[in-house]
């Protein structure tokens, strides 16, 4: 009997030290306290899946722990008898890792999996078809990748199935077909290709059906007619082909039928007059012809019909007029012919009527007074006849009115001052008559008015000075006369002006000088007069200016040539006179120049618009000369014989008093040798003028002032300190703020980086360009070297994104200004200078802001002159973090080090901090067709990377925003020979952006990771 006790404990023994550590750890159940079999593996099941997350999802599983009550732990639900697992719901966790790890057969009784929104990757393994039970499956919004299982179509009890936006592909299975429960079934955002299985007819309690946004081809096929409960149908944005079929008019229940965005052609059917519950009807973007069916005005729940960019024909149906709940009607760019029918007035909450780009013809009817809701009304580019109806004065809420391109005549309506809510007026390429009506500066809140090429007459209402927002005038191809009014000089965001083709007299109003924001100013083809206000040269962001065929005679103001951004310069025919303005030699941005049928003579600037000007830009003056074919070559003029004897005395007294000069200073040459050089002297003040302008960039007095003023660099005055060299805040005496850079000294006292110092000067002597800091003036001194620059006390981009009080005021349009800038300057560098500057440390802390958050590329110490036929090495040079890849391994120095720099910076100005793991974690090898991953992208939303501390962009500025983040990832690409030039650049984020009212939130890193849609 002793032994049996011994062998038990022996046998218990066993049991601890070798079943224990490598058997499962014991469960148990929450009611009863005792071990179990089942959820004790699925307890088990969960700990594995929880180690094959990555490092940073481990935290969310903190309370998976071994001995605790797994029905206790987060994302899991168990059944009320306790320990069966029956949900999992750990959706918009960030988890990171895969489900292969899961041993899905360890869950036979789960009803709910819910994953989404998270950043899991991989396949969805074919064990996934073990959950028997489950009702509930949801893996959207991940980054999943594969096809979907055919094990899918073993979950029979399935009835909501998202799988939309990841990056699965493939054709969709006909498996699915068996998932006879399903009521939710989303597919969209992925890739998969094929065609849609007829299969999906089986599904008879669909009610969502979205597999939109893949790039799936083929028909429609006929069996969704099958579909009777289906409420919403999403097939927009894939591949499909052939016609909408017949049998979608079964679908009764339907509220949303989108198939924007195919192939599809044929005729809208009539059948879709059936779908009385429908409420969201967009058909746009694809080839469907014929006209548009009468039976369309069946359905009277209709508050969206958007049928634009196909080739419908025929007139527009009168029956439109009963769709009364229409808020949005949009049907224009088709071919569209007859009138617009007078029924349109019953549509008493259309918002939106856009019936543009077609064939329409007759009078724009009265009745379109009756819309009172209407925000916005496009009628452009129409064959419209008639005049206005005074009845447009009603819609008081319009904001945007567009009847260009038609052939409207009569006068323009006084009512329209009373659209107190207008913010864009386009009426050009018309056939209007009579004057511009003064009223229509009530409409304070215009910001464009465009009335160009019709035949109106009188004056332009100086009432229009009151137009603080306008930013846009176009009354060019008219017949209006009178002066220009100097009221326009007000409107202080004005960026273009086009008066050309009138018949304008008077003077240039010298006010036009303080709209600082112009770039844009035509006044040609009119009867102007006497000289060019020199006060033109203020406008220092203008880069086009068009005087030509006016009657300005006079010299050519000094100041024009003084204007940094200026690209386009037409003075033609005209009658200026005299020689062109030394200032003219430093007009860099000047590409194009027309200066001929003047009187003017003397050599041509020195700068590549003149000397590589045609000789039709130069022809019909008084005695240009240059290196021009049809120009004659500058020389010495003749003096005649009748004033040689005068200018004898003017020649030799010169001669005698350069000797004596010469003496003077040989003399005092050697009498200040004799004395020991001093820094201390007493400095001499400065008059009222400008210092830069009297004496040289090394002056003696320029040196002491800055001394004097900065207290000998005292720490008070500095605003900032980079690797080679602390930057000072200098007040001068005659008032001028400045900027100063003292170059470090090595410890022996010589300079720190002398080659840094003398490129700088290099490179921006070469520049003038408004987004890149001026430099004034250096010194070098024994004991100092100095760069002085303008001052800009907005300080750098890096402090303003680093202040939370700051980085609130730095708004959207504000950040969206800046990347445009920057976009630009860089352009101009790389583009426009001979040969072109590579800058090689564009960073935040080299971006600095003036008053009004301009900003402009500083600090050049590291810039380089590109050399032609050159392979261009240098050392190392930039900020850790903007630094192009391939610098790790070559340092070969060429423009897309900058483009790179550029897409960093440009996510730092949106994003509101550096991107840092962003761009790793986005990042794929090199040797693949783009540097960045769709796959991760897929479930980032562009608007949670944005600077969280401002509200998300407004829809005028949404598609900016867009546009700045895809050019910035683009950049950002790995081939350096697959960046964009900064000039494509440039060209793409000048370019007028969509509105982006309901898309915003939805758009992820992935859509915008498409390099290969970069297009200029």
């Amino acid at each position: 009997m002793t032994l049996l006790p011994n062998l038990i404990v022996s046998f218990q023994c066993f049991f601890i030290f070798f079943v224990i550590p490598f058997g499962p750890p014991a469960f148990f159940s929450s009611a009863t306290g005792k071990e179990v079999g089942e959820e004790g593996m699925q307890a088990m099941a969960l700990l594995t899946w929880k180690s094959s997350f990555d490092n940073q999802s481990q935290s969310i599983f903190s309370s998976w722990v071994v001995g605790s009550d797994h029905c206790n732990w987060i994302g899991i639900g168990c059944n009320k008898a306790g320990g069966v697992i029956t949900r999992i719901d750990l959706k918009s966790y960030g988890l990171r890792g895969t489900l292969p790890n899961l041993n899905f057969s360890s869950f036979p009784h789960i009803l709910s999996f819910d994953l989404q929104n998270n950043s899991l990757y991989g396949p969805i393994p074919e064990e996934i078809g073990r959950l028997r039970s489950l009702i509930d499956l949801k893996l959207n919004t991940n980054s999943f990748t594969g096809t979907i299982p055919a094990s899918i179509g073993n979950l029979v009890n399935l009835t909501i199935l998202h799988l939309g936006n990841n990056n699965l592909h493939g054709p969709i299975p006909e498996e699915i077909g068996m998932l006879r429960s399903l009521t939710d079934l989303r597919l969209g955002k992925n890739s998969f290709t094929g065609t849609i299985p007829a299969c999906i007819g089986n599904l008879v309690d669909l009610t969502i059906l979205d597999i939109g946004n893949n790039n799936l081809s083929g028909p429609i096929p006929e069996e969704i007619g099958m579909l009777n409960s289906l409420t919403d149908l999403s097939l927009n944005t894939n591949n499909l082909t052939g016609l909408i079929p017949a049998s979608i008019g079964n679908l009764l229940n339907l509220t949303t039928l989108f198939l924007f965005k195919n192939h599809l052609s044929g005729p809208i059917p009539k059948e879709i007059g059936m779908l009385r519950s429908l409420t969201d009807l967009v058909l746009t973007t694809n080839n469907l012809t014929g006209t548009i069916p009468a039976s369309i005005g069946n359905l009277v729940n209709l508050t969206t019909l958007y049928l634009y960019e196909n080739h419908l024909s025929g007139p527009i149906p009168e029956e439109i007029g009963m769709l009364r709940s229409l808020t949005d009607l949009e049907i224009c760019t088709n071919s569209l012919i007859g009138t617009i029918p007078a029924s349109i007035g019953n549509l008493v909450n259309l918002i939106v009527l856009d019936v543009g780009e077609n064939h329409l013809s007759g009078p724009i009817p009265e009745e379109i007074g009756m819309l009172w809701s209407l925000t916005r009304l496009n009628l452009r580019t129409n064959s419209l006849t008639g005049t206005i109806p005074a009845s447009i004065g009603n819609l008081v809420n319009l904001k945007y009115l567009r009847i260009a391109e038609n052939n409207l005549s009569g006068s323009i309506p006084e009512e329209i001052g009373k659209l107190r809510s207008l913010l864009g007026l386009t009426f050009s390429n018309n056939n209007f008559s009579g004057g511009i009506p003064p009223s229509l500066a009530k409409a304070t809140n215009l910001s464009r008015i465009y009335l160009s090429s019709n035949h109106l007459v009188g004056v332009i209402p100086k009432e229009f000075g009151s137009l603080v927002s306008l930013f846009d005038l176009q009354v060019n191809d008219n017949r209006l006369s009178g002066n220009i009014p100097r009221e326009l000089g007000r409107l202080a965001n004005l960026e273009t002006l086009n008066l050309a083709s009138n018949k304008l007299s008077g003077s240039i109003p010298r006010e036009l000088g303080n709209c600082s924001k112009l770039w844009n100013l035509t006044l040609s083809n009119n009867r102007l007069g006497k000289n060019i206000p020199w006060q033109l040269g203020q406008l220092r962001v203008l880069k086009s200016l068009d005087l030509g065929d006016n009657l300005l005679h006079g010299k050519i103001p000094k100041q024009i040539g003084s204007m940094p951004s200026l690209e386009t310069l037409n003075l033609s025919h005209n009658k200026l006179f005299g020689f062109f303005p030394p200032s003219f030699d430093s007009m860099v941005t000047l590409s194009s120049v027309d200066v001929s049928y003047n009187q003017l003579e003397g050599p041509l600037p020195r700068i590549r618009a003149f000397q590589e000007a045609p000789f039709d830009s130069l022809r019909g003056n008084k005695g240009l000369c240059g290196n021009i074919t049809g120009l004659k070559a500058c020389q010495l003029r003749e003096v005649p014989r009748h004033k040689e004897k005068k200018l004898v005395p003017l020649i030799v007294l010169p001669i005698f008093g350069l000797l004596l000069l010469s003496l003077m200073v040989i003399g005092l040459f050697l009498y200040c040798h004799k004395k020991k050089k001093s820094a201390t002297n007493e400095p001499r003040k400065g008059n009222s003028q400008n210092l830069f302008a009297i004496w040289s960039y090394d002056g003696k007095m320029l040196y002491e002032n800055i001394i004097e003023v900065t207290e000998n660099f005292s720490a008070k005055y500095c605003v900032g300190e980079g690797g080679c060299g602390t930057v000072y805040r200098a007040a001068l005496p005659n008032d001028q703020v400045v900027a100063v850079k003292k170059l470090h000294s090595s410890s022996d006292g010589g300079l720190f980086d002398q080659k840094g110092f003398t490129s700088e000067i290099r490179t921006l002597t070469e520049i003038r360009h408004r987004h890149i800091v001026k430099l004034y003036g250096f010194c070098s001194h024994p004991r100092h070297s100095l760069l002085v620059y303008e001052f800009l006390q907005g300080g750098s981009l890096g402090k303003l994104l680093a202040s939370n009080e700051e980085g609130t005021k730095f708004d959207w349009k504000k950040r969206v200004d800046v990347v445009n800038s920057l976009a630009d300057a860089l352009s101009y560098m790389h583009h426009n200078c001979s040969p072109p500057i590579i800058h090689r440390d564009i960073s935040s802390k080299n971006i600095l802001f003036d008053s009004e958050y301009v900003a402009h590329i500083s600090d050049f110490g590291t810039a380089r002159f590109m050399k032609p036929n050159s392979s261009n090495w240098t050392s190392f040079a930039g900020t850790l973090g903007y630094t192009a890849p391939e610098l790790a391994y070559t340092m070969e120095v060429n423009e897309k080090c900058d483009v790179y720099s550029f897409g960093v910076l440009a996510l730092e100005v949106i994003m509101g901090q550096h991107p840092g793991d962003l761009i790793s974690s986005l990042s794929v090898p090199s040797s693949s067709s783009s540097s960045l991953s769709s796959s991760t992208g897929h479930v980032i939303l562009l608007k949670d990377v944005l600077d969280q501390r401002l509200p998300p962009p407004p829809n005028h500025v949404a598609g900016q925003v867009v546009v700045a983040a895809k050019v910035a990832f683009a950049c950002l690409n790995a081939r350096p020979l697959s960046r964009p030039t900064m000039e494509q650049v440039a060209r793409k984020l000048s370019k007028p952006k969509p509105s982006l009212p309901n898309q915003f939130d939805l758009i992820t890193l992935g859509e915008l990771l498409d390099t290969n849609s970069f297009t200029c």
